[in-house]
């Protein structure tokens, strides 16, 4: 990809240089420059909503459609960006909508244009204009600039719609925007409403980073306001939470969002690009560092949210910009249980066992369930760990079914936490890894937390698992160098997920019984999967931990599955997996976006 060079952009890079340091800006460098492996440009054009389509859509409303009222602050905009910005709504296929455009420069217009080199048209010689051919088109003059916040909730003051949208002055909406968001309210009854988003040049000649956001999603909130544009709430909602909070500059919208979500009744995220998010030397989408006030505002919003959901938590900032790291408290010291299915492979199981107790926590135990080993080495390793109070032994006499030696397992354990543990996974890489998982899972809408896995060459062996990946289910990330984020840095960020790799996995013991364990037909493959399924369908989060990183040796023990009866028994679980979970399938991951590939787990484009 060609990167024109100009004098903006080398002191934007000199400047991230400072900040990240040589290592992080060439990782950071490095990932820009990697050709897309579905460029975004033609893929937008082609899915974008045609003449055809949007005809279609004005000559068939969403019956009992809302009225939406989109809530412009303004402030000195460019006439270019503001007439774009008036003629992507007045275009809508959905045609129940008002414009309200609160301008903040009325008072200072003059004056403003007689600082300008080129005389253009004001923000209110516009919206006069429109208005007077558009009477949906409203225009409010403010006595003032009351910042962003204040203007907008004069905004919301005087809208008439049951809903509320959110649009910056110099963005525009695609033309299907409305009707698709009336359409998931009428359909869904949803009350908050949010849909994916991308960036475009200051000329529009560039559609490019575009954001394909999960469903509702708290964990990864917590990490950065993947939510932001378009954002739709109904009113009632919006004045219930209290409307936009002026000491929260710079981050007003973030705040906004978590005191609305923290209300809602349905949260419902529209899966297509409708929001274009226009970029600037001077604009945040660009440059995050032309706001830096934004972010520490943005960590006070997560304290926010922390404090109202009763949950402890310190807040920290994330060397990229706009990216925060909550650390939760391990209060107290609950009995933790790990469980470690073993078949020889002495060293590994040594690693494994000294990184257990590298952690240094105080009430843990360790219970070695046995299946299989023959090697001389290993019993002797056994002797020697029966003499540590810490540790249990125990024999699984029958054929290796790793679900059925993991419940076994479970009946050894007194703990309240359960760790699933591989014999070749070691913590070489920090010791507190199991206090952070630990701390995220005695949060009491936690069921289970897995973590950051590496394979031996510091290449990421798992960073979570999304369902349909490879047709059933597959881990994120695979073989992305360590130190990199991938696609916006969600291999680097707390976010919940819909299964966890059990070759480290924490889960509360109450989760764990309550969903029944992990399921016998599953010998091998899936069964972490299918248990967090479950356990996420009794309310729980399944949360994704990167900041407990582990070295993982995938399938040292058991070896390939490379017989016939292994390939049989591996078709045989496909099959009971996609008969108990068809719909999951069928419609998708939830923590997951519909546009993005289910053959490639680095978030690339599905074509």
């Amino acid at each position: 990809m060609h990167i024109p060079i100009t004098p903006y952009k080398v002191k934007k890079a000199f400047l991230y240089w400072k900040h990240f340091g040589t290592k992080e800006f060439m990782n950071h460098l490095l990932e820009r420059m990697e050709p897309e492996d579905v460029p975004y440009g033609p893929w937008f054009a082609q899915h974008k909503a045609n003449d055809d389509v949007l005809k279609k859509q004005r000559n068939n409303p969403p019956r009992n459609g809302p009225k939406i009222s989109i809530l412009v602050p303004a402030y000195h905009t460019p006439e270019r960006f503001f007439v774009q910005m008036l003629e992507s709504v007045r275009h809508q296929s959905y045609e129940n909508w008002e414009l309200v455009i609160a301008d903040a420069g009325a008072s200072e217009a003059q004056e403003h244009q007689k600082k300008g080199a080129k005389r253009s048209r004001t923000v209110a010689e516009l919206s006069a204009v429109y208005a007077e051919e558009d009477k949906r088109i409203r225009y409010v003059a403010l006595e003032k600039n009351y910042g962003i916040a204040e203007n907008t909730n004069l905004a919301l003051e005087a809208a008439t719609g049951s809903y509320v949208g959110f649009l910056d002055h110099d963005d525009f909406l695609e033309l299907d925007a409305l009707y698709e968001i009336a359409n998931a309210v009428v359909e869904k009854g949803a009350d908050l409403l949010y849909t994916d988003e991308d960036k475009v040049t200051a000329d529009r000649s560039k559609y490019y980073q575009p954001h394909f956001k999960p469903e509702f999603n708290l964990d990864l909130l917590r990490s950065n306001n993947y939510i932001t544009h378009f954002l739709v709430v109904k009113k009632t909602l919006a004045e219930k939470a209290g409307g936009f909070d002026p000491s929260m500059s710079g981050a007003q919208d973030y705040d906004f969002i978590f005191r609305c979500t923290e209300k809602a009744e349905k949260i419902v995220r529209v899966p297509r690009v409708l929001y274009h998010w226009r970029t600037h030397e001077a604009s945040t989408a660009d440059n995050p560092l032309s706001k830096t006030y934004a972010y520490e505002a943005g960590a006070r919003a997560i304290e926010g949210n922390l404090r109202r959901m009763g949950h402890e938590g310190k807040v920290e900032h994330l060397q990229d910009f706009g990216f925060y790291r909550v650390r939760y408290p391990v209060v107290g010291e609950p009995r933790v249980s790990v469980i470690i299915p073993n078949k020889d492979q002495v060293d590994a199981l040594t690693s494994c066992v000294e990184s257990l107790l590298d952690t240094g926590y105080p009430n843990l135990e360790i219970i070695i369930v046995e299946n299989g080993s023959s090697e001389r080495s290993t019993f002797e390793y056994y002797r020697k760990l029966s003499q540590m109070e810490q540790v249990k032994l125990v024999r699984w006499k029958k054929p290796f079914n790793y679900s059925l030696i993991n419940n076994y397992g479970v009946r050894f354990a007194t703990g309240d936490y359960l760790l699933f543990l591989n014999n070749d996974v070691r913590g070489s890489i920090s010791t507190d890894w199991l206090t952070e998982m630990l701390g995220v899972c005695m949060r009491e809408d936690v069921g289970a937390v897995g973590a950051r896995l590496y394979y031996p060459d510091n290449r990421i062996q798992s960073a979570g698992i999304v369902v349909g990946i490879g047709g059933i289910a597959g881990s994120m990330f695979v073989d992305l160098p360590r130190g990199r984020g991938g696609y916006l840095h969600k291999s680097a960020i707390m976010q919940d997920l819909t299964a966890v790799t059990a070759a480290c996995m924490l889960m509360k013991r109450e989760a764990f019984e309550r969903a029944g364990g992990f399921e016998k037909e599953l010998t091998v493959a899936f069964n972490d999967v299918d248990l967090c399924i479950r356990v996420g369908q009794l309310g729980y989060r399944i949360v994704y931990d990167p900041f407990a990183e582990l070295y993982h040796d995938e399938s040292r023990t058991r070896g390939p599955e490379d017989t016939p009866e292994k390939v049989r028994r591996f078709q045989d679980e496909i099959e009971y997996f996609r008969t108990h979970h068809l719909k999951l399938l069928k419609d998708g991951d939830p923590n997951y976006n519909p546009n993005l590939s289910l053959k490639k787990w680095n978030y690339s484009l599905k074509v």
